[in-house]
């Protein structure tokens, strides 16, 4: 993070200057305001240059092998906090204590620096900010809305509840899909068993024999013939192919279209869509308790959603709201939301108790997640029966056929 020197009149008008270190320009500045100070000269601070072996890459390092902070990470997280606050320990040191037995390193540090800003002045709010590939935007914006009412401790235990839910749904979808996973591995590595050892096998015993083979056989023999000769160009392939989508899912455009495409694969397109909008009207529900202003819930919801098509379209009811229409009017527009979930939204609007009915919603959503992932499996078992049937046919006509035949022959 760079350091910056600064020049400021304090409340009584006095000059103080000093140095601190911040994210960005804007950063700094209101670090100063929050001090109670009115910055007069602000410029980043000269330091010693340092070296790329020395900064550069050990950040490089840290960026792509160290452990990623993980949904679990964030729950315990919050869960410690909010039970640290309770039982009366100083935030400050609570964080301190956090950050030393946190086991994820890249976790520990932000939580440090979190702690090392309010030592400075800073809100905890603003510190976890400033922290923003680490702490979801939602749950800075139920932090601020504890800070500002006083209840920091029901803001956590509400985001702790929400981020264990979500937990939960991934966990299921992750364990209805384990099945069918390492069926489709286990057929995979199966073709390249066939193709690289089993069938040139059968290819020098069949050019021994001689006669006439079927086209079956001759196209899986020329498929077999070209895997063992060019793997590395399959290979080399598969990773252009693989890293070329992951750039391109990482563009705007591209992000759009994977995410909005992931939610038209069948049956397990719709789970995820009824999981996401669970957790939307989850998210919705919690900040709409806190107190959290309609259009600022709305906007930290979207990018809480992790999907950019249903984040655009929460985005689109956010503008209609700005707007000065109504939130049914513009949930009916999105096309997302089922008629009795529009029918609740509605009533919820009327009767302004739209947070307890987007609990119902919530309700709502999940059991139909937990109905449809117990019929997951008996969904995808015929696409696996199929592919495994597909693969003994391919072996049936590609090489027993013209066994059977070379065997009438010689008879």
């Amino acid at each position: 993070m760079p350091d910056y020197r600064y020049r400021a009149r304090d409340q009584r008008g006095q000059s103080v200057t000093g140095r601190l270190e911040a994210s960005s320009y804007d950063a700094a500045v209101e670090q100063i305001l929050s001090m109670g100070a009115t910055p007069v000269e602000l410029h980043a601070a000269e330091g010693k240059r340092r070296g790329l072996a020395d900064t550069d890459l050990n950040q490089l390092v840290k960026h792509y092998f160290e452990p990623s902070i993980k949904l679990d990470d964030l729950v315990m997280f919050t869960r410690q906090l909010q039970t640290l606050l309770g039982a009366g320990v100083p935030i400050v040191r609570a964080l301190r204590g956090l950050a030393e037995n946190t086991k994820n390193p890249r976790l520990s540090r932000s939580v440090g620096a979190v702690a090392d800003e309010l030592e400075r002045g800073q809100t905890l709010s603003g510190a976890m900010a400033e922290q923003g590939e680490v702490f979801p935007r939602l749950l800075v914006a139920m932090v601020q809305v504890g800070e500002e009412s006083g209840q920091l401790e029901q803001s956590l235990g509400r985001m702790a509840s929400n981020l264990d839910q979500e937990r939960q749904t991934r966990r299921r979808i992750k364990q209805a899909l384990r099945y069918p996973t390492f069926v489709m591995i286990a057929l995979a590595a199966a073709l390249v068993v066939v193709n690289a050892f089993v069938i040139p096998q059968f290819a020098e015993m069949f050019d021994q024999l001689g006669g006439e083979l079927p086209w079956t056989t001759q196209a899986l023999i020329g498929t077999s013939d070209f895997v063992v000769n060019y793997w590395w160009a399959l290979i080399a392939a598969g990773a252009g192919l693989y890293f070329g989508v992951r750039a391109y899912t990482r563009t705007e455009d591209g992000r759009l279209r994977w995410d909005r495409y992931k939610l038209r694969i069948p049956g397990i397109g719709r789970i995820v869509l009824l999981a996401l909008l669970s957790r939307f009207a989850r998210t919705f529900s919690m900040a709409a308790r806190a107190g959290v202003p309609l259009l600022q819930a709305l906007s930290s919801v979207a990018e809480a959603t992790d999907n950019a098509w249903v984040a655009g379209g929460i985005n689109s009811m956010r503008d209609g709201i700005e707007r000065g229409e109504g939130l049914h009017q513009v949930a009916t527009r999105t096309e997302m939301f089922t008629p009795l979930v529009l029918q609740m939204l509605a009533v919820g609007e009327e009767t302004g108790q739209v947070a307890d009915m987007m609990d119902q919603v919530a309700d709502f959503y999940d059991r139909e997640v937990d109905a449809d992932l117990e019929q997951l499996s008996s969904y995808i078992e015929p696409f696996v029966i199929t592919a495994i049937a597909v693969l003994v046919l391919i072996l049936a006509l590609g090489i027993f056929l013209p066994m059977w035949q070379l065997g009438t022959e010689a008879l």
